[in-house]
């Protein structure tokens, strides 16, 4: 039986517990998600959604996307690809972005974005990007949750790929007479 003197804190705990369920449902029932702990609004997402779409962020990083016009079912959206991309840098493979948000906090996804890249990531695409519309990103990719495998790790140069790979062509030497 409790005593006297803790009906009073057993109220105040009660209080404090009715509120952070009524604030929770409230969020839900506005449409509102956490993401690692920072609220966001549908919109965010959606725009983030959008942004993946605009950005060719889905051309690379979503098996078959570019092969079939866009024509991939959402769920395997930004699951990375074994498709390796192979130049002068070595073989790149476009990472699955699900699982690698996963292991981020928003402000680390941030930073990382905005890391120069081996080719063919247009990196600085999203050095260029609001913070709002790269953690927008961000909060898609949390929203759709963890998907698919890791992609292949990339290869040094001279380090032969195995199929499928991209080829892309040597860049031929200017002179200054061009």
């Amino acid at each position: 039986m409790a005593s006297l003197n803790s009906v009073p804190r057993i109220r105040r705990a009660r209080a404090g517990l009715v509120i952070v369920v009524a604030a929770s449902l409230g969020a839900h029932a506005l449409g509102a998600t956490v993401v690692q702990g920072a609220q966001t609004d549908s919109s965010s997402v959606e725009r983030g959604r959008y942004l993946a779409m605009v950005a060719g962020c889905n051309d690379c990083h979503t098996p078959e996307y570019m092969e079939s016009a866009g024509q991939v079912d959402e769920k395997l959206w930004l699951t990375g690809s074994s498709l390796g991309w192979h130049g002068p840098w070595g073989t790149t493979y476009p990472p699955n972005l699900r699982l690698v948000a996963g292991t981020l906090t928003e402000e680390q996804w941030v930073l990382d974005a905005r890391t120069p890249r081996r080719p063919p990531m247009p990196w600085y695409a999203l050095r260029d990007m609001t913070d709002a519309d790269v953690k927008s990103i961000y909060r898609y990719l949390k929203h759709m949750g963890p998907a698919g495998q890791p992609a292949p790790a990339p290869l040094a140069p001279g380090q032969e790929p195995p199929e499928p790979v991209f080829r892309a062509p040597m860049p031929v030497s200017r002179t200054s007479d061009d």
